[in-house]
């Protein structure tokens, strides 16, 4: 079962076709989530690199890094 109440952070770019995917998601599950596009922040586009991320999507669930869009991984973390 999803917990709808851990804090998610989804880092995007423009004209990321998977970053459109995984905001869908989110929105079809009722997760409310907070969208920095990492193109306007580079502090946050840092923060990507720095946990290993070299593409977008990334979320962060809590303190779990997804880099990517990897449904399965995100509703075990929420579901932790």
């Amino acid at each position: 079962m999803i917990q709808k109440t851990k804090k998610i952070i989804l880092f995007t770019g423009p004209g990321c076709t998977w970053c459109t995917v995984a905001k869908k998601y989110f929105k079809e599950n009722g997760l409310k989530f907070k969208e920095i596009d990492i193109s306007k922040d580079s502090s946050a586009a840092q923060d990507c690199q720095r946990h290993g991320c070299k593409g977008i999507p990334v979320v962060l669930i809590g303190s779990r890094w997804i880099c990517g869009f990897d449904q399965k991984k995100i509703e075990k973390i929420l579901a932790s």
